[in-house]
C-alpha cells in the first residue's frame, strides 16, 4: 500500500461482495449497501464469474465478512458495544448495522478512507452518527496510538474485525495489534483471516494463489506474511489469549454452505483460514 493511494484490492474485494448478491442465491452474507456503494462502477462479465476461481474467491470475501460479523453479534448480546474495523477499506457495515447501542470505528490508510467518504457522498449514503473515522497506517503508528485520540474507551470490551489485512503485514505489526488487543478488557475479541503457508498447499492451489499474488503485486500491495495454524496458535498463545478458534474451508463449507443448490463453496483444502481469539 503506498502512502498517499487509496487502495485497489478494496476495490476488488467490494467488487466481489457487490457481484455476489446479485448472482449468488441465497446471499451468504446479505449486503443491500454494497451494489449501490460502488454506483456506476459496479460492471461485471456473467460468463466470468461462472468460473471456478471467480466463484471461490467470491464466496471467500462473502464468507470472512459473514463469519466476523456472526462473531460480532453474539458478542454484542455479551454487552459489547464498540466495535472496531482494522483495514476497513469499502467494509458497509457500519451503514447496515442493526445494534443502535454499537459503535463503530473504521481504521485504515487516510486515503482510502478519503476515497470511501467520496463514494458514499455520490451514493447518498450517509454516515450515522455512530461511526468514528481513525486514520492509520499500521506500519506507521500502533493500533493503541491510532484509536487513543478517536475516542474509543479501552477500559470496555471491544470486537475487531481484521479482514483482508494480515497478508499485507510484517510480522511486527500482527503482533503488535494482537498483542494491544489481548491488553483489552475481558470479552473482547477479533475476528481475521489469514494466507496459508504457499509451501503447505498443493500444486493446483499454490498456482491459483501465486495468480492471485502476482495480481495483488502488480497493484502495489504484495503478499508478505503468511502463517500455517500451528503459528497462529502459538501467536495467539504469545500474546495471551484465553480461548482461540480457527476454521478451515471444510469448516466454513458445513457451517455456510451446506445443501445449496448451486454448488457455490470454498474450495478444500483453502488459501486462507479464519480465526477469533477472546480475551
Amino acid at each position: 500500500m503506498e502512502t498517499g493511494r487509496a487502495s485497489k484490492t478494496a476495490f476488488r474485494v467490494a467488487l466481489r461482495r457487490a457481484i455476489h448478491q446479485v448472482v449468488d442465491h441465497p446471499c451468504i452474507l446479505v449486503d443491500p449497501i454494497a451494489v449501490p456503494l460502488l454506483g456506476p462502477r459496479f460492471t461485471y462479465d456473467p460468463l466470468r464469474e461462472r468460473h471456478s476461481f471467480a466463484r471461490a474467491f467470491r464466496a471467500f470475501m462473502a464468507v470472512r465478512s459473514r463469519y466476523a460479523e456472526d462473531h460480532l453479534a453474539e458478542s454484542v448480546a455479551q454487552g459489547v458495544t464498540q466495535y472496531v474495523i482494522l483495514g476497513a477499506g469499502l467494509d458497509t457495515f457500519a451503514y447496515r448495522n442493526p445494534f443502535p447501542q454499537l459503535r463503530v470505528f473504521e481504521v485504515d490508510f487516510p486515503a482510502t478512507q478519503e476515497w470511501k467518504h467520496s463514494l458514499l457522498a455520490e451514493a447518498a449514503i450517509a454516515v450515522p452518527p455512530n461511526v468514528t473515522f481513525v486514520p492509520l497506517d499500521f506500519e506507521q503508528k500502533t493500533l493503541a496510538e491510532g484509536l487513543a485520540g478517536a475516542g474509543f474507551d479501552p477500559a470496555r470490551p471491544a470486537f475487531f474485525g481484521w479482514l483482508g489485512v494480515v497478508p499485507y503485514l510484517t510480522v511486527t505489526a500482527f503482533r503488535s495489534t494482537i498483542g494491544t488487543i489481548a491488553k483489552l478488557s475481558a470479552s473482547s475479541a477479533v475476528s481475521f483471516d489469514y494466507a496459508l503457508s504457499p509451501q503447505s498447499l498443493g500444486f493446483l492451489h499454490r498456482m491459483a494463489f501465486n495468480a492471485l499474488a502476482n495480481r495483488v503485486a502488480k497493484a502495489g500491495e504484495p503478499f508478505q506474511l503468511f502463517f500455517t495454524p500451528a503459528e497462529v496458535a502459538a501467536e495467539f498463545a504469545r500474546a495471551g489469549f484465553s480461548r482461540t478458534e480457527q476454521l478451515d474451508s471444510a469448516d466454513l463449507n458445513a457451517l455456510y454452505f451446506a445443501q445449496r443448490s448451486d454448488g457455490l463453496r470454498l474450495p478444500t483444502p483453502g488459501l486462507g483460514m479464519m480465526a477469533t481469539a477472546w480475551v
